[in-house]
């Protein structure tokens, strides 16, 4: 049986602050399996939609599932039975990255790279070309992924440590001072188990899917690296730090 093809996404608008902001919306004709570190409709289970949405910097609401759920309504999705991410990156220039049938679409804002371990004491700083580091609020990168065929919960977990690892690879590579940003958010959507053959059992980087998967992050992290570099070197304007 072929694998199905990934679901492509919509880039929308809404209008807040007396300015277009833009989201990006996947809509699955079934419900999917997901595995998610997003804000809202995060963990694991079936998902109906996916939405990842540019808000201003400096974003302080903390009803998240109703700004989400508005959104979704905004588009037609049914409310409540979605995953939603946000980020102050501009999400309209996403690049999707796939490899072997497994698309990946990374929002990336890096103007805070962050070292996951850094000791307690040490503020995260503004990466900003040719200045001298300075604190600020965090960027967020924001990974979407969809693997073709459905996997178990295990494999989910371990596709999530994929991802992650790729993402700091393309960072590491592009001379970028962190293994992510604070706020970084990971989305993994694949089918749910039907009557045929049993979930894939493995996701880390030498299994079959978890392979593709780390490349199409690093493609679509990188290729969201030089946008997020133009922002901030000010050739682009996001409304805010990204």
């Amino acid at each position: 049986m072929p694998t199905p093809t990934p679901p492509p996404f919509a880039l929308h608008h809404r209008t807040e602050h007396g300015r277009p902001w833009p989201f990006l919306v996947w809509r699955f004709d079934r419900p999917r399996r997901v595995i998610s570190s997003a804000p809202v409709g995060g963990g694991i289970g079936e998902r109906s939609w996916v939405l990842n949405a540019q808000v201003r910097s400096g974003y302080d609401r903390v009803d998240l599932d109703g700004h989400v759920d508005d959104l979704a309504a905004a588009v037609g999705l049914p409310t409540g039975t979605g995953v939603g991410l946000l980020t102050a990156a501009d999400v309209s220039g996403a690049v999707p990255a796939v490899d072997g049938d497994v698309e990946v679409v990374a929002t990336v804002g890096i103007r805070v790279p962050t070292w996951a371990a850094a000791p307690a004491d040490r503020p995260d700083a503004v990466l900003v070309p040719g200045a001298a580091p300075v604190p600020a609020a965090p960027g967020t990168i924001n990974i979407v992924a969809l693997i073709p065929v459905p996997m178990s919960d295990a494999a989910l977990v371990n596709l999530v440590a994929t991802a992650t690892e790729a993402k700091t690879q393309a960072l590491l590579d592009a001379a970028i001072p962190g293994t992510g940003t604070a706020t970084d958010a990971v989305c993994v959507v694949c089918p749910v188990v039907d009557h045929g053959a049993g979930p894939e059992p493995f996701g880390g980087p030498r299994s079959v899917w978890g392979a593709r998967l780390a490349r199409a992050t690093y493609d679509s992290v990188r290729a969201g690296i030089g946008g997020s570099l133009r922002i901030i070197a000010g050739t682009a304007d996001d409304g805010g730090p990204a």
